[in-house]
């Protein structure tokens, strides 16, 4: 079953990738082929070396290229699509002046980006920068802290920064010291001054270099309606209209919540675009989800199916578990998922540092299956052939695109 699928191919949303000229994979598959444990895997992947690559929308830029540049900047995005990823990430949020930037949160400002560094536009700062204490024997007290939204400002004052690596340092005594904390398995070596984008940019920018947009409408900080009268609806149907005013067609956006009433809303006010729209699940906050137990899930499955929802996306390790064996295999969660005819796509690959120190939160529910970077692959194509993904977010989007190239995707 798993050679006729890899035979056959996977889902409506993995179409045939379309000629990019500039794809550069650059050396990390190799790195991490080269890393993998012998087998006919490592071997097949190996193989493929000199194979001309070509983009592919089963590689989705998460935030664009964030493992080394900084996310949601022009560079991050160029470098996304350079790498061959089919589709790219704006996380949406607003401003002051209701105007819509790309953020991967509403108050994040101060981790990534140099607002701190702008007195006037610091002292807007929802909390101004605080530094860290420490008592008599040197051990810390209080973490140093801020926190700066894109609604303190406005469009125009947002423009001014500079987007760095997403990094804060909870032992600084100045602002200098605060932006830096980079972690090591990142780097500032492209962190000079991000462009930061607005939504509408972003729009322009992905359509310039050949990608499908994957928007993510953030849960706003603030309380809504925002100054009395901007709506979550309002806010979710302005993130729609930028696409419509640009003339994008509704097919090449992937709009995702992980609220899922603005899910069922663009399903209900604008099914053009809501057809596809993409529930993410990060239900796993809930101290009473356990994605092996579908009574403990609400909705089910087959409700959001039954709602119209196409898509749904998780985390990695809710998709896979380890059997008896020690083997990676898909979870019920998957299994569940699949059976409601739901399409899947998850995020996300290389985001939670090295995988010799257990991987992270990505990978919780098979660490003891991992214990180097090249069992990344390993996991990439259980969560292909095995769960049947659609497509998988990754901070350096060349690795998924190397593996859909010479898996035929």
């Amino acid at each position: 079953m798993r050679m006729l699928r890899r035979i056959l191919g996977l889902g409506a949303l993995l179409v045939a990738p379309t000629l990019f000229a500039d794809v550069q994979i650059g050396p990390r598959p190799y790195y991490l082929i080269d890393d993998m444990e012998e087998g006919w895997l490592k071997s097949t992947l190996d193989s493929c070396r000199d194979m001309p690559m070509e983009k592919s929308d089963f590689s989705i830029g998460h935030r664009g290229a964030a493992l080394q540049f900084p996310e949601h900047t022009r560079e991050s995005y160029v470098a996304a699509a350079r790498m061959g990823a089919g589709i790219i990430e704006c996380d949406v949020t607003f401003t002051k002046d209701r105007q819509l930037v790309c953020r991967h949160s509403q108050c994040d400002l101060h981790t990534t980006t140099d607002i701190l560094a702008h007195p006037e536009l610091a002292a807007k700062c929802t909390q101004p920068f605080s530094p860290a204490e420490f008592d008599e024997n040197g051990n810390r007290t209080k973490a140093a802290s801020a926190v700066c939204c894109t609604s303190d400002i406005t469009l125009n004052e947002f423009k001014s920064l500079c987007g760095k690596m997403d990094a804060s340092n909870p032992d600084a005594l100045t602002v200098d010291e605060y932006m830096g904390g980079t972690a090591n398995y990142r780097t500032d070596l492209y962190a000079t001054c991000g462009t930061v984008m607005t939504h509408r940019e972003s729009i322009a920018l992905i359509s310039s270099l050949g990608a499908k947009f994957t928007p993510e409408l953030k849960e706003p900080s603030v309380t809504m309606p925002f100054q009395g009268d901007y709506t979550q609806q309002a806010y979710a149907q302005q993130m729609i209209d930028e696409y419509k005013s640009l003339g994008v067609r509704p097919e090449r956006v992937f709009a995702q919540s992980f609220n899922l009433d603005d899910v069922l809303f663009w399903i209900a006010a604008d099914p053009a675009f809501g057809r596809q729209a993409v529930y993410l699940d990060g239900r796993d906050s809930d101290a009473s989800f356990d994605p092996s137990k579908p009574a403990t899930w609400s909705p089910s499955m087959q409700q959001l199916a039954d709602r119209g929802v196409k898509y749904i996306a998780p985390p990695t390790w809710m998709l896979v578990t380890l059997d008896g064996d020690g083997k990676i295999v898909p979870s019920v969660y998957a299994g569940q998922a699949k059976s409601a005819g739901l399409g899947i796509i998850t995020w996300t690959l290389e985001r939670s540092g090295l995988l010799k120190d257990g991987g992270g939160y990505y990978y919780q529910s098979i660490t003891d299956a991992i214990d180097n970077d090249g069992d990344m692959y390993e996991l990439l194509d259980v969560l292909t052939w095995d769960v049947g993904i659609d497509g998988i977010f990754s901070d350096w989007p060349a690795t998924v695109t190397y593996y859909a190239n010479c898996m035929g995707l």
